[in-house]
């Protein structure tokens, strides 16, 4: 498999589920501003939407959006419990999760990150994301991870996009929870991994 990836975008996560699963897979550096591979590819003629994650399977397949890659590698290791089994609630509640955090918060993020948002849009920007943050810290008050006890691929998801927060002068703070749960969640030994191999952690 390949995972084409920019660092510290939103490939981070179907990265962080790939070393959580123990695959091995080959990644591949796709530039979110040139649009080229390392090669000088350009990564159109590859994801003709131009941006990352991208998963090529080994006969060529490839499946873009980072939820659906994201259950599709936990499907491959149903033994490392990264995602409820198929037809279950819980597995429900994952792709509400997974739906929540790619509409709400990724998104949510996106204009922060465009030189032409307005200044004073961007605090109503921050205003709507606090909002989230404030109903996600109730959410993870009595857990350890968004599905309960156990890491799950949308905590990966999750961990990406806030990590976004702070390059985006967005203040976590008063959200006790999420830090704790980021904190857990940025310890894990795939994450620490993943994270060090796109160049975030030394």
């Amino acid at each position: 498999m390949k995972l084409y990836y920019s660092p510290g975008a939103c490939s981070l996560s179907p990265h962080i589920a790939l070393h959580e699963a123990g695959l091995a897979f080959e990644p591949v550096l796709a530039s979110t501003k040139s649009h080229q591979l390392q090669d000088g590819t350009d990564y159109y003629g590859i994801n003709p939407l131009g941006y990352v994650p991208m998963l090529e399977l080994d006969d060529g397949t490839r499946l873009r959006e980072g939820p659906a890659i994201l259950q599709y590698i936990a499907d491959l290791v149903p033994l490392k419990n990264l995602a409820p089994a198929n037809g279950t609630m819980p597995r429900y509640r994952l792709q509400e999760w997974l739906t929540f955090i790619g509409t709400e918060l990724h998104k949510g993020f996106s204009p922060l990150f465009n030189p032409a948002t307005p200044e004073e849009y961007k605090g109503a920007v921050k205003a709507r994301l606090a909002s989230r943050y404030t109903w996600l810290d109730g959410e993870l008050a009595d857990k350890q991870y968004l599905m309960g006890e156990h890491f799950s691929v949308a905590d990966g998801y999750l961990f990406t996009i806030t990590n976004w927060a702070k390059p985006m002068a967005m203040d976590l703070s008063p959200y006790p929870n999420v830090t704790a749960w980021h904190a857990r969640v940025g310890a894990r030994p795939a994450v620490q991994e993943a994270m060090k191999a796109e160049g975030l952690l030394k």
